[in-house]
């Protein structure tokens, strides 16, 4: 299997993908502005305190306050094997309190957040106010769990508490040590800053995407990583110095003029994602329906008739099924209850072996999630634990014309289409380009200023010409070269900045 990494910069995000065979397996977003919520912290102020709820709302400075469950003590650490506990004092408004967000915002709901604070570094999670000492349950190994947990135990003071990462298991005693230091010194480091900070002021930021990555490693077994911009390159190349598993030369600066997410087939398939119904390689095919209370999959034979009888077309649809909602799960980053409806099965045994097959897919991802029963209905449920925002929230954005019960394609998305088509035009020898659109998207890219960066850079020397038109839809657009001395274009043409 040749499994590549790719990292990305446009338009004020950074971009990462990782593909096996070609095929799409992980994606992540953020903005370089904003970067990612999840495990930031937050100096806070308690706004009020439900005691019928055990909970409390902050106010972090965010859009909505931030939901804080009360006396959770250690609980928010029970994937992993181990018990402690959390010093916990009673709240009321008006507090300022440290807090760090666990949830991201989710619809009208604000972010879930907790005082048991973590610093996660590649083999150890240092937990600074918490007496909890537990491992990941990847490490099967008794004799290395024993051993790596005694030798942690060394590492903490009264009140402090460490997660053995699975990663830690390969990692040398002097790495765990260095990092658990490096670790209780950002601690001290947030604990200065929030002394003076106000309320609102975010005292830790949770590392770029690229740095996570690479420290959390999407790279076991990695081929290549190709990198699209010089600063970021940099950073990748000095943060392998220190992975013997990826080594420099895996690394690849990625020079060519066209688009590199276009050159690999990434953003095609990013654009198939979005679609609602989704084939399977047998002729059968997934319908996908996202709901804020949980996302639905129903499984339909399609085209796929089978060889020999129905209930064997049913069970291998089922199989293929159960692998690509595995895969589409984790590269989309669904999170909370899914249900799936698997075709009709008479036979208990393939009920259950279409099961095995969905647990054993899901193994592969990094992220929780749990698999329940198949009923007689031929309905299964799992879980997948709810981490940054799904890729369909950068994919999509709720349809303006049909009260908002449809989506179409996100503005920042749309502009990512533009700029490798863009790309590919003066890759191809034109000297301009002219791009016809929704009116309302370029007023966006014009007063948003997405693609300036570029102006600055691969566009250098070239000519961006932008037509808008008033009744042409969001998704709607055409991009041409012409290397005509003089153009012709309409009065509404505008030149890009």
């Amino acid at each position: 299997m040749k499994k590549e990494l790719f990292f990305a910069r446009f338009c004020g995000e950074r971009f990462a993908a990782c593909t096996e065979d070609g095929v799409l397996m992980d994606v992540g977003v953020e903005s370089e502005a904003d970067g990612e919520l999840l495990g930031n912290i937050y100096k806070g102020k308690v706004a009020n305190v439900l005691t019928g709820m055990q909970a409390a709302f902050v106010a972090c400075g965010l859009e909505k306050n931030c939901y804080l469950p009360l006396g959770e003590g250690a609980s928010c650490f029970s994937s992993y094997d181990g018990e402690g506990n959390i010093a916990e004092r009673e709240l009321k408004e008006g507090d300022e309190i440290l807090v760090q967000i666990v949830k991201l915002p989710r619809g009208g709901k604000g972010a879930k957040v907790t005082r048991a604070l973590s610093f996660v570094g590649k083999n150890l999670i240092y937990l600074p106010e918490t007496d909890f000492l537990g491992i990941s349950r990847k490490i099967t190994d008794e004799a290395v769990r024993e051993e790596l947990l005694k030798e942690t135990d060394r590492l903490r003071k009264g009140g402090e508490g460490f997660i053995v990462r699975t990663s830690a298991e390969k990692a040398e005693k002097k790495q765990r040590k260095a990092e658990a230091d490096y670790l209780k010194k950002l601690y001290a480091t947030v604990m200065e800053k929030a002394k003076n900070a106000p309320v609102g002021a975010v005292v830790f930021r949770e590392c770029s995407l690229p740095v996570q990555i690479m420290r959390d490693s999407w790279g076991d077994g990695l081929h290549k990583i190709y990198v699209d911009d010089k600063e970021t390159y940099e950073t990748v190349l000095s943060l392998a110095r220190f992975r013997r598993d990826i080594g420099e030369k895996k690394i690849v600066l990625y020079g060519e003029a066209r688009g590199m997410l276009s050159r690999y087939g990434i953003l095609e398939q990013m654009y198939q994602l979005a679609e609602t119904t989704i084939a399977l390689k047998n002729g059968g095919n997934l319908v996908i329906d996202r709901t804020e209370a949980m996302t639905v999959i129903d499984v339909n034979t399609g085209k796929f008739t089978g060889e020999t009888d129905l209930e064997s077309t049913a069970y291998e649809t089922n199989l293929c099924a159960a692998r690509e909602i595995a895969r589409l799960a984790r590269v989309r980053n669904v999170g909370g209850l899914i249900a799936v409806d698997f075709v009709d099965m008479a036979e208990e045994a393939h009920r259950e072996a279409v099961n095995e097959e969905l647990a054993g897919a899901l193994e592969a991802d990094r992220t929780k999630c749990r698999v329940y029963p198949m009923n007689e209905l031929c309905v299964t449920l799992f879980t997948r634990k709810r981490t940054k925002n799904d890729l369909l929230s950068f994919l999509l954005k709720p349809c303006p014309h049909c009260t908002r019960q449809g989506y179409v394609f996100s503005d920042l998305f749309m502009v990512m289409r533009i700029r490798e088509q863009l790309l590919d035009l003066f890759a191809d020898g034109y000297r301009s380009a002219i791009v016809e659109l929704n009116r309302g998207l370029m007023e966006k890219i014009l007063s948003e200023r997405y693609l300036e960066e570029d102006v600055r850079g691969a566009f250098v020397g070239k000519r961006v010409y932008m037509i808008p038109h008033s009744a042409w839809h969001e998704e709607k657009f055409t991009a041409r070269g012409d290397n005509s001395g003089v153009l012709s274009l309409p009065d509404k043409a505008q030149i890009l900045y």
